[in-house]
């Protein structure tokens, strides 16, 4: 596909991230405190138990996979698009419209989804230590807070997010080093990594919430136009990220199932689901320990949602910019150098989608928090699988193209994805929790994106063809240098 140099106008949004903060915020989006509390007992009690560490395992291999072509092509693109812009580079304009609204969907569900497990928690925890505040104002609170930072500059939630995520993942460390002291080798047991544990009753349960976990990591490419380096940037956090994420994951769980015992596992993880590391830090810790760790839980949640946020944000403004969405997104705040028409866009659909569920009574995590992270969910491994098509559209006719990078990798990570794909369509009700069957009938909402949005690219290649021909236009590396050159 041909491409295109960005022009003036589009040049507004300031290049102040190094790799560190675009890491940062991509692994703030994964949440790894919330995704260690909410979803691995889960995956202990309904998966396949102590193969779960496994699982982890290979959901990180897959998405490494998966990065390899990511990355290779975020060296050649810089764009503020994400999968939008990929799969238009890779796959065409058609399914690239498609791919923008799935994406739009699915990042601002995923942030009302988070917004309502924050509020969920926080009320929760307060209530605990005696605050008895209802949830809806903690929820206002967070969304007030995600507002004022999303419409400032990118690099205030950056350094306010590697402040939350070091403190998230430095508690469970802590109570890792302190199961192993205490349990030593058995803290490791080698029977999560065996083949009749791994291959259990409940592996596609404890895959689907292993790739789950992933969520957000794969952001990196969001930040090329704000980044001071993108083409080694983008790269660099997308391995870095997915490397951490994954073996964090994967030690944490594995030091779990060594705390509780493979034996005992899925009994204590039912009957404590997300009090179970909690109990662990009460027993391996100490109360204070387990009130920091509750607390992080709060901030983890509130950095997911600031990190999401910040990317829905992106894809709206570059929609905005090539009018798949009113021009009027199309932004950059003078002072603040951010897309804050799309950050105050994003924060009133947070405030509504919110606010009706508050109204209807229905509970903050088990309506509002599980129904939208399941579409949220969804709608981001069907992008990360397009995406990762997408590398072999992109590199088809180029003589870069190398066997591993631009073919075996990213078909890998195509083959792993689609079975995420797969897997989270058969439980979606699992994941949701409910068996409401409008929440149920949500994934409909991806696919009724992705066909309408083609469907009215078609319909702009007969009607409107000026505007066709602009839609998902990036700029390669070698345009950027051809414009230096020329300046």
């Amino acid at each position: 596909m041909a491409t295109a140099t960005l022009d003036a106008q589009d040049q507004r949004l300031r290049r102040t991230l190094s790799t560190p903060k675009i890491v940062f915020l991509v692994i703030a989006a994964a949440a790894p405190l919330a995704a260690m509390v909410g979803t691995i007992p889960l995956a202990f009690a309904i998966g396949d138990g102590p193969g779960v560490p496994a699982m982890f395992a290979f959901a990180g291999l897959t998405l490494l996979c998966f990065s390899v072509g990511y990355a290779a092509m975020s060296r050649r693109i810089v764009n503020a698009g994400g999968f939008y812009s990929y799969i238009g580079a890779g796959l065409g304009r058609i399914p690239a419209v498609g791919g923008g609204l799935v994406a739009v969907i699915a990042y601002n569900t995923a942030t009302v989804g988070l917004a309502g497990a924050f509020a969920y928690f926080a009320q929760l925890i307060a209530a605990s230590h005696g605050w008895n505040i209802p949830w809806e104002w903690w929820g206002a609170g967070g969304i007030l807070l995600m507002a004022v930072m999303g419409y400032r500059q990118i690099d205030l939630s950056a350094r306010v997010l590697s402040i939350l995520m070091t403190g998230e993942v430095g508690i469970l460390a802590v109570l890792d080093v302190a199961i192993l002291a205490r349990k030593h080798g058995a803290t490791f047991p080698a029977t999560s990594f065996a083949p009749h544990t791994v291959f259990a009753g409940g592996i596609g349960v404890s895959m689907m919430f292993a790739f789950i976990s992933f969520i957000g990591f794969e952001s990196a490419a969001l930040y090329g136009e704000e980044s001071r380096d993108p083409k080694r940037s983008v790269p660099r956090a997308t391995y870095f990220s997915v490397i951490i994420i994954a073996v964090f994951y994967a030690l944490t769980s594995w030091a779990a199932v060594g705390a509780v015992g493979p034996k005992n596992l899925q009994n204590v993880a039912n009957q404590q689901l997300g009090n179970l590391f909690f109990q662990l830090s009460g027993d391996y810790l100490n109360q204070t320990a387990t009130t920091v760790m509750q607390v992080l839980l709060c901030t983890s949640l509130f950095a997911g949602m600031l990190a999401l946020h910040n990317a829905s944000n992106r894809y709206m403004f570059v929609l905005g910019r090539d009018r798949v969405l009113p021009r009027w997104f199309d932004a950059v705040h003078e002072k603040h150098g951010a897309p804050h028409r799309a950050s105050l866009v994003q924060t009133g659909i947070t405030v509504v989608l919110v606010a009706a569920f508050a109204v209807a009574g229905l509970d903050p995590y088990v309506n509002l928090a599980t129904a939208m992270l399941g579409v949220g969910t969804l709608g981001i491994v069907v992008l990360q699988a397009s995406a990762a098509l997408s590398v072999f559209g992109f590199y088809r006719r180029d003589p870069q193209r190398h066997w591993w990078r631009t073919g075996l990798a990213p078909l890998l990570g195509v083959a792993g994805l689609i079975t995420c794909s797969v897997l989270l369509v058969r439980n979606f009700p699992t994941l949701t929790g409910t068996g409401n069957p409008v929440v149920n009938n949500l994934p409909w909402l991806i696919a009724a994106c992705a066909v309408g949005g083609a469907l009215y690219a078609l319909w702009l290649r007969s009607a409107r063809p000026e505007r066709y021909d602009g839609l998902a236009t990036v700029e390669t590396r070698s345009a950027q240098r051809e414009k230096q050159l020329v300046s």
